[in-house]
Parts: structure tokens; sequence; C-alpha cells
């Protein structure tokens, strides 16, 4: 079955931002994360350092609406470099306000908002903003009846 996910990258944080997803989301990994140090010994390459072998080379996890949000970290011995940027945002409907809300309010804690859940002309409220791990969000719902703009 063709699918489309979102593949975010990591500095050293992906365990602990996939963890904090896990608990915004909820659910479970689909299969437990995959360490670098998983990955059998090139002899061409240089041993991986004990940080290196703990950072993340895989994890899925199943957010909303069939979506698979997928992670690793980076590498700097390979000559990775990671720039944050708003490039990408990683957009979630949801079916009503109060979970979006709930979503907003977790996930952009400790980040950085550029947009406050609003009503919008366009008959969705609406937020946008960087979590704390510098992800780009944004978070969304149909407006309830009542709640919208005059």
């Amino acid at each position: 079955m063709a699918s489309v996910s979102t593949y975010l990258n990591f500095d050293g944080t992906c365990e602990e931002a996939f963890a904090f997803y896990r608990d915004v989301f909820g659910g479970d990994f689909v299969d437990p994360p995959m360490r670098m140090g998983d990955a059998p010994a090139d002899p061409a390459m240089p041993a991986l350092s004990e940080e290196e072998r703990a950072r993340i080379m895989h994890v899925a996890l199943d957010i909303v609406g069939g979506h698979r949000l997928m992670g690793s970290d980076i590498m700097l011995s390979m000559g990775h470099v990671l720039t944050p940027g708003n490039a990408m945002y990683v957009a979630v409907s949801f079916d009503d306000e109060d979970e979006a809300r709930d979503a907003f309010a977790q996930l952009s804690e400790g980040g950085t908002v550029s947009v406050e859940p609003t009503p919008m002309f366009w008959g969705d409220l609406y937020s946008d903003f960087a979590d704390r791990y510098g992800i780009q969000w944004m978070v969304m719902a149909p407006l309830t009846e009542g709640t919208g703009l005059a």
C-alpha cells in the first residue's frame, strides 16, 4: 500500500523527541527504535564513539489520520549537519477544537509560538509554532458552530 510519511532529523535528541511525540499522540512505535550501533561494523569506516552508537538510526510513530512520523539522529562524524529552518511543517488536522487545543498546548510547551490557536476566516481553528526540538508544526481543526468569526 502506498503511503506518505514525514521524516525528521535531530542532533542527538531523536529518542527524547519521539518519546515526547508518543506522549502527545498516544500509541507506540511501529518497531523498537534502531540505533546506529545496531548496524554491522564497516571495516572501511572508523569505529563509532559510544555516544554515536547510542544515537537513533530510525524510529517510526503513527500519529493521526494514518500519518507516520519517522526520524533519526544525524552523525557528525560522517559530516552531517543539522540546519533547522522553516522549509517544512508537520500539519496536523484534528476533528474538533478541543483535540487541536490540547495538542497545541502539549507540543508548543518549551517551543516558540508564532500563532496561538485562533479562529480563521476560512473556518478553522489554526495555530503554528516550533516545538522544543525546533520542529515546525501547524495544528488545526474545523471551528465548532458559534466559535467562528462573525
